[in-house]
Parts: structure tokens; sequence; C-alpha cells
């Protein structure tokens, strides 16, 4: 068996930790055997191609391989807030979703549960699930756990967050990050090669990379824009957001502890232009609110 399809010594993504989670041991990212679930419910606030009318069926996973500093989901990335659940039980997360008439299946931080999710997914597509799934990542990814979700996966949604290595790991944690995020976005175009939209202008196969701007880094996302133009296309849909808050630890972070600034958006907006990239989606100065954060005190799940 491929090295990162196996649960007895971990290496679905770029840590390599090797920790043998079906022993009872947890990963650098904190999962163990099962899926941990902390929320499952129609999400209003994606990208419109993705929301649509009735909402994308978010599925908020616990547990994270980075460590950002601002992370928004916190009490879940690294408090671990949630559910442990079988594969039975998240296929019938799905189709209990599909069921209240959501437009797809979107996966949230689902990467160290790539094997899980493969089994609940092909569970969930013999029983009737016939939504677009949605892979929305940090992009610190392997490829060859990427090849698992082959045919199950629709839309990949990961963010390009630094092209710089020091930020890397100053505020995620990741000195590799740049290098393991965009060999693994190439390997998301490859999975997902064309952007398909339906009559409604829902997104139902292909790519949208995010970026978050980040407080006193304009060079950052100049990099990571032109890095996407460059090695994706300038046809890349890419989602350029402005809803940095300074949440967790980044309230105390000389350099993270603000908002961003009205120029400085409008500073990325330029760089999205000058790199020549046609298709994406920006996002209103109001959108940097922890009222977007969605509330994880849920454990409504199926049998």
């Amino acid at each position: 068996m491929n090295e990162a399809l196996t649960l007895d010594a971990c290496r679905l993504c770029p840590r390599l930790c090797g920790a043998d989670r079906r022993a009872g041991r947890t990963g650098w990212c904190g999962a163990g055997a099962l899926a941990r679930v902390a929320r499952a419910a129609p999400h209003y606030w994606e990208e419109p191609c993705l929301s649509g009318s009735r909402g994308s069926g978010t599925v908020f996973f616990s547990r994270c391989n980075m460590h950002c500093l601002y992370c928004q989901n916190h009490e879940i990335s690294r408090g671990g807030e949630g559910r442990d659940v079988g594969a039975k039980t998240l296929a019938s997360i799905f189709l209990r979703l599909q069921a209240e008439g959501v437009h797809n299946i979107n996966l949230v931080s689902p990467t160290p549960y790539i094997p899980q999710i493969a089994t609940a997914l092909k569970l969930a597509r013999q029983r009737g699930l016939s939504l677009p799934v949605v892979y929305n990542t940090n992009a610190y990814e392997r490829p060859e756990a990427l090849l698992m979700l082959k045919g199950l996966v629709q839309i990949f949604l990961p963010d390009l967050k630094y092209a710089d290595n020091r930020l890397g790991e100053e505020y995620s944690g990741a000195r590799d990050y740049y290098a393991a995020a965009t060999v693994a976005i190439k390997a998301m175009r490859a999975l997902a090669p064309e952007d398909r939209f339906d009559g409604e202008g829902l997104l139902v196969s292909g790519l949208l990379v995010r970026h978050l701007v980040l407080p006193g880094q304009p060079g950052n996302t100049q990099a990571v824009l032109r890095w996407l133009a460059a090695e994706i296309g300038p046809k890349t849909y890419i989602s350029l957001m402005a809803q940095y808050t300074p949440v967790h630890l980044a309230a105390a972070h000389q350099a993270l502890g603000r908002g961003i600034t009205r120029d400085e958006y409008e500073q990325a907006l330029e760089a999205f232009a000058e790199a020549g990239l046609e298709n994406g989606f920006c996002q209103e100065l109001a959108s940097a609110s922890s009222a977007y954060t969605p509330d994880f005190n849920w454990a409504d799940f199926p049998g």
C-alpha cells in the first residue's frame, strides 16, 4: 500500500510524523483513527459560486496540520471540539445535508482524515449522494494522499497563504509551506482540470484558490498571485479575501495584531490585475468580523 494511504504510520501530510493512529496514538495534528467532526450545516458565507441561494453543506473537521496564529476556528483546529464518527455516520451526515437542499458537500480542514473521508464518500455515493464535493484545505498536502480523492471530489478549494517560507514558519509553524502547497495545488488542478459552472452560476467542478490578505505583507500577496498566474494560469479562479481578523494568538503578535487597511486591500487588488489574472472574487472590508465564524457548539449528528 502507498505509504500515504495508511494510518498505521501516518504520512498523509508533509509533516510525515509517522504516528500509528490505528493503535490509539495521535498525529502531529492531534487526529486519531476516527474522523472528528465539529459541525455540519448549511453555510452561506462562502464564495457566491459555492453558497448560492441554499448554502454550502459544510462539514467542519477538528484538528489541523498547521498551527496558524490567527486561526478563526482555533476551538476545533487546536482545541479539538467535536465528536469522533465512523465512515457510516459520516456518510449519513453528507446525505442529511443533501436532503436539506444544499448545493454541495464542503469538507473543511479534511487533510488528517483523507482515508476516512474517501471511504465515507464511497458509501454515500452508493446511498444516493449526487452533489459535488468541495475539498476545502490549507493546501499543506501531499499529492500522494490527494490521489485517494480522485473521482470522489469535484471541486478543490485550497488556500495559498504564503510565498515566503519565513512567514509559513512564523505564522503557521510550517517552514516548508510554500514548497508543499504549490506542488499540492498543481496536483489539485490535475485532478480537476476543467472549471465548470451550472446554469445558476454555481461551480460544479474545478479549482478555486483562496488567498487571505495579511497586515503588512503586500509582497507576500504579490508573490502568491504572480505564482498562480504563471504556474496555474491567468484564468485561474482566485478568491482574494479581506476577512483577516486578529483572533487567537494573533491579537498579541506585533505584526498580526491589527486588521488590514483599505489601502492594503486595494494594493492586493492592484497586484491581482498586475499579475494578469482574469477571474476572481473580492470581499468588503466589513467581512473582517468574528460574527462570520461558525458556532461549533453543535452535536446534532445522525445515528
